[in-house]
């Protein structure tokens, strides 16, 4: 057979007639299926920005895990306040930067370097923490309310609405009220309870256009239960928006827990937060520039890298960026 198609086509297509028809012959070319996410991973590691951002993440998580390197190199406890004229002014205004302090002092007298470099655990933490939080419940109910529809969905879909119309800043100072203080773990419940209704109306209306389909369909008819087949055969198809909405998600809550502790309804003091360095900075930002640039940069920094990643992760999900990068 693959004689009289070379005959027919003539010597010139034969080689490549031959490699279609014959994949066991030498020089044949062998395609290879790939999935969404490997294809996913390969546009994303060709956005430049994407990976310069995701470079500037990795440095930024390295800075908070070595905080304490930071203070033993310069000999600086992250509560430590010093007195003398290295650390404060003889008025007794903060520092600028120094070779013993390298990013200055703040009005206490304490390292800006190490306290910035503790400021970054507090913030990922909070933020990666609340993100999981958040996802993990958004997610849960999403599924529930885009499968089963009917009654469920209604009243799952108006208490996303109430969700979404409470000031939870304004709460936030409400329970720091009624509680009479507030920790670590308070933020994060708090970011996580008015999180994640955004994230379940998302994947409410993406299982709502799945629910219907084939493969859901024959699952139904093997007699899979419905615990199955949400979790199974309908999360999965989730998962590529649920990752892309993390992402945008944890700047967003790093944010958040430092809008709560610039108002002073955050991770309560000495503990070092770049919320709380900021509104302290305020009094000083126009004879002590340092103070004031230290955490606003680093936070800057932070958020900026992972929404840029954010967008690269969206696009790498997205087919038609194939498209775009081959024009």
């Amino acid at each position: 057979m693959t004689q009289g198609i070379n005959d027919a086509i003539g010597a010139g297509d034969s080689g490549q007639i031959l490699e279609v028809l014959d994949p066991g012959m030498p020089n044949t070319k062998v395609i290879e299926g790939r999935s969404p996410f490997a294809l996913a991973f390969d546009r994303l590691r060709r956005d430049r920005g994407a990976m310069i951002s995701l470079y500037v993440i990795i440095a930024i998580i390295v800075v908070a895990i070595a905080a304490p390197i930071f203070a033993a190199v310069t000999g600086h406890g992250v509560d430590t306040q010093y007195r003398g004229l290295d650390a404060l002014s003889p008025a007794g205004a903060p520092h600028a930067p120094s070779s013993t302090f390298w990013f200055g002092t703040d009005d206490q007298g304490r390292d800006l370097l190490v306290r910035t470099a503790y400021g970054a655990r507090a913030s990922l933490e909070v933020g990666i923490s609340a993100t999981a939080l958040t996802m993990i419940i958004g997610v849960t109910i999403g599924l529930f309310a885009g499968y089963y529809g009917g009654w469920i969905d209604i009243l799952l879909a108006r208490l996303i609405d109430v969700i979404l119309s409470v000031p939870y800043l304004l709460l936030a100072i409400a329970l720091v009220e009624v509680l009479g203080h507030i920790s670590l773990w308070i933020v994060i419940a708090i970011i996580a309870a008015f999180g994640w209704a955004g994230v379940a109306r998302i994947i409410r209306g993406q299982v709502i256009s799945i629910r219907e389909r084939e493969f859901v369909e024959a699952a139904r008819s093997l007699g899979s239960s419905d615990m199955r087949i949400i979790f199974v055969d309908i999360l999965p198809n989730v998962i590529a928006p649920a990752i892309v909405f993390s992402t945008l998600l944890l700047p967003a809550s790093v944010l958040t827990e430092a809008a709560l502790s610039f108002l002073g309804v955050g991770i309560p003091p000495p503990t070092p937060d770049w919320g709380q360095m900021i509104s302290d900075a305020q009094q000083y930002y126009q004879q002590a520039w340092w103070y004031l640039a230290a955490p606003g940069v680093a936070l800057l920094l932070t958020t900026l890298a992972f929404n840029i990643f954010g967008d690269g992760v969206r696009d790498a999900f997205d087919p038609r960026t194939d498209r775009l990068f081959a024009k």
